[in-house]
């Protein structure tokens, strides 16, 4: 499933190595926005280097030749992921292309047999609709993990997940 490419209607879903000059420009939107809504101590995005560790996989979502989105599965663990780098560029919002990555992302995780699924995101109002996709996915607020620490400008959430 890492290296398999995924379909939702129009949305295609595939792995993703980073080179694309609009994957280039989704990332540094990404960037941008979280040090606009966020204090620089409370902003965990990964920028184009550290998306590239060899425990990070990363997939890019299509409707042909336009980017609707990327996100990434940090492997924490045998047994724990982390979700990272969800984002749709602005523009193009509620095209269920966020919907389609975590879906695919958890499914990724479930064939890794992880037991757990966890991510970082933001306290403020600008977070609301990505904590309420979460939510519709099943993932529930908790404390710290990993190398967090409380933090009023961090929500947590994870995601218990079946056995495969």
């Amino acid at each position: 499933m890492d290296t398999a490419t995924a379909s939702l209607g129009s949305i295609v879903i595939r792995p993703d190595d980073l080179s694309h000059p609009a994957i280039h420009a989704l990332l540094d939107e990404h960037l941008r926005n979280m040090f606009e809504t966020s204090p620089p101590e409370s902003v965990h995005a990964l920028d184009l280097q550290r998306l590239r560790s060899p425990e990070i996989s990363f997939w890019s979502a299509w409707d042909g030749d336009l980017l609707l989105g990327c996100g990434a599965l940090k492997a924490l663990d045998a047994a724990h992921g982390e979700i990272k780098s969800m984002r749709t560029p602005s523009a193009l919002r509620r095209r269920g292309a966020g919907r389609a990555l975590l879906a695919h992302i958890i499914d990724v995780a479930v064939a890794r047999g992880y037991r757990r699924l966890s991510l970082e995101t933001g306290s403020m109002a600008a977070f609301d609709p990505a904590r309420r996709l979460y939510e519709s996915f099943g993932f529930s607020y908790c404390g710290p993990f990993g190398a967090y620490v409380d933090d009023p400008h961090s929500v947590f959430m994870t995601k218990e997940l079946p056995p495969r």
